[in-house]
């Protein structure tokens, strides 16, 4: 593993069992690094399994044969409950659907994770109206999902994925429910995030305009890594 690397899977394999009795080989032996401050796009057709590598690489997954190591620690050191502190305190999640719950409001929403986590109420609070100032939407803490717009709601699922400040940002198609236009209003909150907190991002898309704006593009096919554009001869 480099120096500056905070993820690397090597040789990881991931079988499901399918509808029809049949094994699904979704992952088939995938290495993959990734430097602290990348930004990179993960593409391929649906079912290639990019989703399955990022939720293994998350450690939301478990895998079958291989090891993943994230910031010079192999997960399959950690317990269960490690794993999940460690998430906690060091990634943060951004997804198609939002996953903001509708009966809280966005502030409530963002800070809930911290709350979990054991942070008092008074800093939560404080964190989260930061985090949904730095997304712009220090207005709207007080409105519900219901109340925003789906590029708002976006940005209030990346502000609750940035508070804590993680080394590491997992997205999973976080513009496929938006238009063109706040699609890349999200990915120039993306970038600008990247650029100003060194942070690492992974994003899962079928956009081509979307991975273009990253660092590389890890194409995938039928659980392998067909092409890295990062690698250059």
């Amino acid at each position: 593993m480099k120096a500056d690397s905070i993820i690397e899977a090597r040789s990881v394999q991931k079988t499901y069992a399918g509808g029809t009795g049949n094994p699904v080989h979704a992952l088939r032996g995938v290495d993959l690094e990734v430097g602290r401050g990348e930004l990179i796009s993960i593409m391929g057709a649906s079912g290639c399994g990019k989703t399955t590598l990022l939720n293994c690489l998350s450690g939301l997954d478990s895998i079958d044969s291989g090891e993943i190591v994230i910031g010079g620690v192999p997960l399959s050191s950690m317990s269960d409950n490690e794993r999940t502190d460690y998430r906690a305190a060091n990634m943060g999640f951004v997804f198609q659907l939002y996953n903001l719950l509708p009966v809280l409001t966005s502030v409530e929403n963002v800070e809930l994770p911290m709350l979990i986590s054991g942070t008092g109420a008074g800093l939560a609070r404080k964190k989260a109206m930061e985090a949904l100032d730095q997304v712009g939407l220090g207005e709207r803490g007080g409105h519900r999902p219901a109340e925003l717009s789906g590029g708002q709601r976006q940005r209030v699922t990346i502000a609750r994925a940035l508070v804590n400040e993680p080394s590491i940002v997992w997205a999973d198609e976080p513009t496929g429910d938006l238009d063109s236009e706040t699609a890349h209003e999200i990915m120039d909150l993306i970038l600008r995030m990247n650029a100003e907190k060194n942070q690492t991002f992974v994003i899962v898309t079928h956009a081509m305009d979307v991975a273009e704006r990253t660092d590389g593009i890890v194409s995938m096919k039928d659980g392998v890594i067909v092409e890295d554009t990062r690698i250059r001869s």
